[in-house]
């Protein structure tokens, strides 16, 4: 079926949040007498480079929330959130300093409950020590970093370094990369692949995966930079990289570098070498810095899955549309199940007559067990959500669409570990 295409909108729905009266971040909304309220915390990359794919991942969970009120799913209860923005000017989209600062926001305000977000994992990364303390759960829709889950770092993520407090309800980068692998070992007969990522935490765990994956598979790596986001002159690495001939570019980090990095490949780079990233420039953000023909034929994955061609998605999807009249990308359907995720364990919470705590509201988050527009969704011993599905999509100009439009990438599978 054909996708719905995105409608133009002349106010950006980040913009309006931000232009509404805030106490404490906390858009002002009436609520009916006697009503008890409970918040939310959600953090995204608001400004910068990845504005665009931030602002849909948090209308998604803003749609569970408003759609939860209006059918009264918490009986008694009316569900606020508050917005926190983790993007600098300095840093030109996400900063782990921000980000941290607006964990120590949430977990200082007693009415939050549990956090929807961030979008990145470097940011996650920051948070987490801080929302640990406070045993406040977190809950992410598209922040696939393996250091989120991996009980090696259970010191800075757990609470007292044993109890969970992040969960994620899309992929982790553990079981995108070797599936990558496979898909361009397998299906496009790759040999060998020189690798390159943009430092952050994100970025980086993406790198190391797929280079951990490669070696297993016997996919050669003939070299790994990293690539700084704030500067413009990638062509000495680009130069290098074709003189050693790798069959595949693989790329790990955020439109930031990825779009210049594309731009400039397609100057150097012959046309016949593959090019990949991870998750980081699925968006409509990398289409429109990057530009055509640069941004034609790259290959990117969604730690989850691609619904929006099914009957169940595209009536989903109009529900998002008449909402916040853009187009969703995946990342949004999995960011509006992870405040799906904390709204059901708000409501278990309230039915059982417990305290409406964090501890609690934490503890019943970790046994979700909930059928969503992706499938079920319940959590393992880690955080991890337990029947992961990784999409790949490769950028395939369609005149029928914008330049900008995500139906410019094509979906071409799923990956398998």
């Amino acid at each position: 079926m054909r996708r719905l295409r995105r409608r133009k909108f002349v106010r950006s729905a980040a913009a309006a949040a931000l232009s509404l009266p805030v106490a404490f971040g906390v858009p002002l909304t009436g609520r009916a007498a006697g009503t008890n309220t409970i918040t939310i915390g959600m953090d995204f990359a608001l400004t910068g480079a990845e504005a665009e794919e931030a602002t849909t991942e948090l209308d998604g969970a803003r749609l569970a929330v408003e759609e939860a009120n209006a059918k009264h799913t918490v009986p008694g209860y009316e569900l606020r959130t508050i917005v926190l923005n983790d993007a600098t000017a300095t840093a030109g989209g996400y900063d782990p300093v921000q980000s941290a600062t607006n964990a120590r926001m949430f977990a200082e305000n007693s009415s939050v409950v549990a956090v929807v977000g961030p979008i990145d994992s470097g940011s996650a990364k920051a948070m987490l020590p801080v929302l640990a303390e406070a045993g406040l759960a977190m809950v992410a829709g598209s922040t696939t970093s393996p250091d989120l889950t991996n009980p090696k770092f259970a010191a800075q993520t757990r609470q007292n370094g044993v109890t969970l407090v992040f969960f994620r309800t899309c992929g982790n980068e553990a079981f995108v990369e070797p599936g990558m692998v496979n898909f361009f070992y397998d299906k496009h007969n790759v040999r060998s692949a020189y690798i390159l990522d943009d430092g952050g935490a994100g970025g980086a765990g993406i790198a190391d995966a797929f280079q951990t994956a490669a070696g297993k598979k016997g996919l050669k790596v003939l070299g790994r930079d990293t690539l700084d986001p704030k500067a413009f002159d990638y062509t000495p690495i680009l130069t290098k990289i074709k003189g050693l001939g790798p069959g595949l570019l693989e790329y790990g980090g955020i439109t930031l570098a990825g779009a210049k990095l594309a731009k400039q490949a397609y100057d150097i780079l012959p046309n016949a070498m593959l090019r990949a990233d991870a998750s980081g420039i699925y968006e409509g953000d990398f289409l429109k810095a990057a530009g055509f023909p640069a941004a034609e034929g790259w290959y990117a994955t969604s730690a989850a899955p691609h619904i929006f061609d099914t009957p169940p998605g595209q009536a989903w999807q109009r529900r998002y549309l008449e909402r916040w009249h853009r187009q969703p990308s995946d990342y949004a359907l999995t960011t509006y199940d992870a405040a799906v995720v904390v709204v059901d364990a708000i409501a278990r919470v309230e039915k059982s007559g417990q305290l409406m705590n964090r501890a609690n509201v934490r503890t019943a988050i970790q046994a979700t067990n909930i059928q969503t527009l992706q499938g079920p969704v319940s959590f393992d011993k880690n955080g991890d959500l337990r029947d992961p599905v990784i999409s790949i999509f490769q950028v395939t100009h369609n005149a029928r669409y914008p330049d900008t439009d995500l139906s410019q990438f094509k979906n071409v599978g799923t990956t398998s570990p």
